[in-house]
């Protein structure tokens, strides 16, 4: 009788401990494992302490490849996140809104393109470090995504926007475990990397200066403006709108006599506009690029826990479908107004520990 070949999986490995240990797992239940460093900044580029980007993090994916056995590769995806996730990155900026470059990046580059290249080499699946698990509805047969078994380091709410397709072929082997048991996993197996840190900046931002970046890539695009109130009145100047965030009270450049806190942002007439504490909260938004997991799409309003930052412990909400034909954006109302709800910034809706959809924050008011 022929033998069965071993599923293969191409892992991506970021030099860090989670993806390291993801690898060893893998390779500990028999799958053919390759390993793979995205190269997505310049070789020449500031060294970012930790970061997925660095030629250190690339040394050290090779170094656990190694110990591991496994073949390790270098894939040159520079111009890609360029194109998808820095350009993308400057101009949320420039538009008023506040981006998150580690979802852009998972959809167009780790879970797009690299799944993409993996499934050219004939591999079944790809595999990352991140903390989630895909299941799969035995009524619907639709895959699903759900919070992984470490409630403090449940990634799902940057995994949203997978489809159907790129999580029939993904693999989380950190599904089951905490970051601790991972760690002492990967001290037990020698790993170099058992105790690295965690990688808590940008990683393409030196320094995590992102308006000295956004600046440099933006020619004289960024101008100074007013800080106006609510009624148009104008309070002072600033220094350009990539500078601000909705909830942002410190930093603002000008004294008021009394706490002012960003609430809103006007890209067409380079405006701040500030307000009190109680200004900040909302009850509802508008959210558009949807993507839908465990339903093929809304048709009617549906209750669910809804995430609007990814270290959010998430609020009751409705969500509901546009009435002008299918729906392209949705709106959410929440039971208890919200603080610092951000447009560029991703909401997340979830029934219990399984992930309904979500969308990125529209700046579109409901009211």
């Amino acid at each position: 009788m022929a033998l069965t070949a071993k599923p293969k999986v191409v892992v991506g490995m970021s030099g860090g401990v989670d993806s390291s240990m993801a690898a060893a797992l893998l390779k500990e239940q028999g799958y053919e494992v390759i390993g793979v460093t995205l190269q997505i900044w310049e070789s020449a580029a500031p060294e970012v302490e930790g970061g997925c980007c660095s030629i250190s993090a690339i040394d050290d994916a090779r170094r656990v490849a190694s110990q591991l056995g496994i073949p390790h590769y270098v894939m040159n995806f520079r111009s890609y996140f360029q194109e998808s996730v820095v350009d993308y990155f400057t101009e949320s900026y420039l538009r008023g809104e506040t981006p998150n470059p580690c979802l852009a990046c998972n959809k167009y580059v780790k879970f797009g393109e690299m799944l993409r290249k993996a499934r050219g080499l004939g591999a079944d699946y790809i595999a990352t470090g991140h903390y989630a698990q895909v299941l799969r509805d035995p009524d619907s047969d639709r895959f699903l995504l759900s919070k992984s078994s470490d409630e403090r380091k449940d990634q799902t709410y940057a995994l949203y926007m997978l489809n159907q397709e790129q999580l029939a072929h993904t693999l989380f082997p950190l599904a089951e475990y905490t970051k601790d048991k991972v760690r002492k996993m990967a001290a037990e197996l020698g790993l170099g990397v058992a105790s690295k840190p965690d990688s808590q900046e940008i990683c393409f931002v030196p320094d995590d200066d992102y308006a000295s970046f956004v600046r440099e890539r933006s020619l004289n695009r960024i101008k100074p403006g007013n800080f106006v109130d609510l009624q148009g009145n104008i309070l002072g100047k600033h220094g350009g709108i990539i500078h601000y965030t909705i909830g942002q009270r410190k930093g603002l450049g000008v004294a008021f006599g009394k706490p002012k806190y960003v609430i809103g942002l006007i890209p067409s007439r380079n405006e701040v506009v500030l307000g009190e504490d109680r200004d900040v909260y909302s009850d509802s938004l508008w959210a558009t690029d949807l993507n839908w997991i465990s339903i093929p799409e809304l048709k009617e309003p549906v209750k669910v826990v809804a995430k609007i930052r990814y270290n959010s412990s998430g609020a009751p909400a409705t969500v509901f479908p546009s009435s002008v034909g299918r729906s392209t954006k949705v709106m959410v109302r929440f039971d208890e107004p919200q603080r610092a709800v951000t447009p560029g910034q991703a909401v997340v809706f979830y029934e219990g520990n399984i992930v309904v959809g979500g969308g990125k924050i529209s700046s579109e008011t409901t009211n």
